[in-house]
């Protein structure tokens, strides 16, 4: 993920954004520092197209400058909606967008990100879904396949190639069972995973995975859906209780990457601005 211009910065990437914000309407000085100025032509840019707007020049806001399609990109009045609909600050809303996604939810060809997990496949495979199934048939299966495709099924997370490459893993795993494999996968720039697409009020596996294949505000919209069948997620997030939330979301070691401080330091500068105070 391309590092984000950010207010501080300088250099000649800054003042390539100043020429292209010049060339869409803004009235900068091509100085190569991105002070008040510049965030302010950045944030006007944003909200001219659509963008979400955080006053930051990250892939998205560079790309779209640059003349890329924008069609799959998530809104702003999508994260306003959202702030809206789970009674929370559109700065708390911000932040959770810009920590936990994984940047674009797509990759360079238009595929929507994806990540197999070959331990989530072999749990799927060996766990009934109808009262005629018998278990152990069905872990004895799972750990014959295991033997067989240890970077498709295996009880043990591992063999991931990213990029492209998962999505090679995924068809692959398909061959197996279509259904399984897709459960098994994480979605999008917020990494859903498909077994939980009826739990979020999806009617199938297959609609789920439709819809993060559309854009990322359908992405987006199933991140709301988690937090919103949460009770304990979504209380953290309304009381900004950034830990509960991290731990809740990332896992149990959400400390060893600093979510807890990167989402309450996301939501101080968003809050501060002024441009992310109400749910609107």
């Amino acid at each position: 993920m391309t590092e984000a211009l950010k207010h501080g910065d300088k250099g000649l990437s800054v003042r390539r954004l100043q020429r292209q914000l010049n060339a869409n309407g803004a009235k900068l000085l091509d100085d190569g520092d991105y002070g008040d100025a510049t965030e302010k032509a950045v944030r006007a840019y944003q909200t001219k197209i659509g963008l979400v707007v955080d006053g930051k020049a990250g892939e998205k806001t560079l790309a779209a400058l640059a003349g890329a399609d924008c069609s799959k990109l998530l809104r702003n009045a999508t994260l306003v909606a959202a702030a809206a609909r789970l009674g929370v600050e559109l700065a708390a809303v911000y932040a959770v967008n810009e920590v936990e996604s994984s940047g674009s939810g797509f990759l360079s060809n238009g595929k929507p990100k994806v990540l197999y997990e070959r331990h989530v496949m072999y749990v799927r495979l060996s766990t009934p879904r109808r009262d005629d199934e018998d278990a152990t048939a069905l872990e004895r299966r799972a750990d014959d396949l295991a033997m067989i495709y240890p970077t498709l099924v295996y009880p043990r997370a591992g063999g991931y190639v990213g990029g492209t490459g998962e999505h090679q893993r995924l068809a692959q795993a398909r061959m197996i069972d279509a259904l399984a494999a897709n459960e098994s996968t994480s979605w999008g720039a917020f990494q859903i995973m498909g077994y939980h697409a009826e739990r979020l009020g999806y009617a199938s596996v297959d609609e789920f995975t439709q819809l993060m294949s559309q854009d990322e505000n359908q992405q987006f919209e199933a991140f709301v859906r988690f937090i919103e069948a949460d009770p304990a997620l979504h209380k953290a997030l309304k009381g900004k209780k950034w830990a509960a939330f991290a731990k809740a979301y990332n896992g149990p070691n959400y400390a060893r990457n600093l979510y807890d401080v990167k989402l309450e330091r996301a939501y101080e500068l968003h809050a501060g601005c002024g441009c992310g105070k109400e749910a609107a």
